[in-house]
């Protein structure tokens, strides 16, 4: 049966196993090359290359990064023509007397701006799902796969793939159903080391440790104590385990693409160098792990129904993101405070950044409620745009996380401290220990498991934050946490390690402008005085009051505005065009921060306590 121009997959076991084998080894082209073999009979075939990307959330499958598409059989090249209205499927026909099919193809890792670098000199990383096509018209659990692939000489490899028999630099892995296959990329590097952190139930965990230099692995005891809390934690919170081993798949590089990628036993995740050498300065980044192991339950096993679909090319739907990537969110912060991965103090200063984001930084929640955003990764995809605030972005995210702060903290205050969103994860997403499978939920499935905690007209208390336009963030969770918003006119620790790993200027508080480390405002708040005067991204910031710009000059500026009330006059350039814009703002630096609010619990702190021993 044809649908949209593909074949609509029926759950029965394809016949015959598939191989791929991945050629790795051209490093200085950073090309991969892909050979295939594909059991099939005479007649009719599509071959789909998966278009809709799991934890993208969006048809993002990089098939511009594809190239030498060949196809034969018994030998002899065989003709395939692309669907006119998906361009991911190609059709041909299979001769009488072909049983399988030779596929040939490359796969074009970035060499520039194209996209993220999965190829360096030092470190690669192979996601499956972009090495190969698959045959239509089959569930992927139903389809077999035996993966190979060729190292470069000498490099150490780690993935979540079971079986591995290695003989030189060809590595073999054990026959796979397609869906494991490709929720289990590899990371390999010239570069590495592994660290065990201990398990959860039953489930070893490894940190394996990929780097651009030796010195980037080696790490103090107190680190990696921090790291083996973090999956004490992990466990104490879920109460469960849906993996029989499970590896955090780390890069530490400047040149091989950061990322933060969920699978069910792994994780991709890419920080840029200093990771251990400059611990202190890169504490923002501790959130990532925390967050990304949080999907092992929240997202793969517990799964949006909207977001399971038999195959990688049937599309996807995301109404329940700001439950998958919010609730993981907040999570995030609570096992980084509970594991010691991040201080408190830095947790709360990251509550209140995300916190003021959304009271300052959003004019768009005027118009688009944050359900709404659940649809921003099929519309955006990611790409750049000139109105963040006003158009608004992924904000699932942190939105997300400040509702899921306001349902644990009311979860607290209506049991007396009895109950916690600690136990709704316990109910929720601990059920089936021990099972890999994919147990899908609905909106009703979340009031469900509240309500089973502490009764209440939870339908409607979701709903009324996820359909609000305000006016005013969501910040009744921090307050009921014991603390309010408040801003400082100097900024928190943990705001200037923010501000110094990104090399830039982030003055969007007061002025409305963000910088880059060229002075290229890569961010003006809508409305904010910057907005006022007609400043745009991509306008370049020369001078401040007839003086060559610099971060500190445009600081001392803003206090002497506010002490001697005298407008800002900035010399900016936007493309050809130079002008002197005069900023009439007085108010001073301006940083968020959390301040205790005396005489009543402080229940973040509680929140943010460890759990384990």
């Amino acid at each position: 049966m044809m649908k949209n121009g593909t074949v609509t997959p029926r759950d029965v076991p394809y016949p015959g196993t598939l191989t791929v084998q991945v050629d790795a080894t051209d490093l200085a082209r950073r090309i991969f090359r892909v050979h295939q073999t594909i059991p099939v009979s005479a007649g009719n075939l599509v071959l789909q290359f998966p278009e809709w990307v799991p934890g993208s959330h969006s048809p993002r499958g990089p098939i511009d990064q594809i190239a030498g598409l060949m196809i034969e059989g018994n030998g002899k090249r065989l003709e395939w023509t692309r669907d006119a209205y998906d361009v991911y499927s190609f059709h041909l026909r299979v001769p009488a007397g072909v049983k399988e099919l030779d596929v040939d193809l490359q796969f074009l890792s970035p060499t520039t701006d194209q996209g993220r670098t999965t190829m360096t000199p030092q470190i690669l990383g192979v996601q499956w799902l972009n090495m190969m096509v698959y045959p239509a018209g089959y569930y992927m659990r139903g389809i077999k796969v035996q993966p190979n692939i060729t190292l470069p000489p000498g490099w150490k490899f780690a993935t979540a793939l079971d079986g591995a028999q290695r003989e030189g630099d060809a590595v073999k892995f054990a026959v796979t159903p397609l869906d494991t296959l490709f929720d289990s990329p590899l990371f390999a590097g010239m570069y590495s080391k592994v660290v065990d952190l201990g398990t959860v139930g039953n489930g070893p965990v490894r940190l394996d440790i990929f780097a651009d230099t030796p010195d980037e692995l080696n790490s103090t005891p107190e680190q990696l104590a921090a790291h083996h809390k973090l999956v004490l934690e992990a466990g104490t919170l879920f109460n469960s385990h849906h993996f029989d081993h499970y590896d955090f798949l780390f890069s530490i590089s400047d040149h091989f693409g950061t990322i933060g990628l969920e699978h069910h036993r792994s994780s991709e995740d890419g920080v840029e160098a200093g990771y251990f050498k400059d611990y202190a300065k890169s504490e923002p980044n501790h959130e990532l792990l925390p967050h990304e192991m949080t999907h092992s339950w929240n997202g793969k096993f517990r799964r949006p129904a909207d977001l399971w679909t038999p195959t990688l090319n049937v599309p996807m739907a995301d109404s329940l993101l700001w439950v998958y990537e919010g609730q993981t969110q907040y999570w995030g912060y609570v096992l980084s405070a509970r594991s010691g991965l991040m201080s408190q103090e830095s947790v709360r200063a990251n509550i209140a950044n995300v916190a003021a984001t959304l009271q300052d930084l959003r004019a768009g929640r005027s118009w688009r409620n944050l359900q709404d955003t659940d649809n921003q990764p099929i519309m955006l995809a990611r790409r750049a745009q000139s109105w963040v605030s006003y158009q608004r972005t992924e904000d699932y995210y942190i939105e997300g996380a400040l509702i899921w702060l306001d349902v644990d903290t009311r979860l607290r205050e209506m049991s007396n401290g009895k109950v916690s969103l600690d136990d709704f994860a316990r109910n929720f997403f601990g059920v089936n220990d021990g099972s890999y499978v994919t147990l899908t939920y609905k909106f009703e499935d979340i009031v469900k498991t509240l309500n089973q905690l502490v009764p209440s007209d939870w339908a409607t208390f979701l709903r009324s934050r996820l359909d609000a336009h305000g006016p005013g963030a969501p910040l009744q969770g921090i307050e009921r946490s014991g603390w309010r918003l408040v801003y400082r006119d100097t900024p928190s620790a943990y705001l200037k390690k923010l501000e110094e790993m990104s090399k830039g200027v982030n003055r969007t508080h007061s002025l409305g402008i963000s910088l880059n480390s060229e002075a290229k405002m890569i961010q003006v708040i809508w409305d904010s005085p910057a907005y006022k005067v007609g400043l745009t991204t991509g306008t370049i910031l020369i001078a401040v009051n007839g003086v060559a710009y610099k971060k500190e000059l445009l600081d001392q500026a803003l206090i002497d505005a506010r002490d001697h009330h005298q407008p800002l006059q900035l010399l900016v350039r936007n493309m050809d065009n130079f002008r002197t814009v005069t900023i009439d703002y007085t108010g001073g630096p301006r940083y968020p921060d959390l301040e205790r609010i005396e005489g009543t619990p402080d229940r973040l702190a509680d929140i943010l306590k460890a759990r384990s021993p």
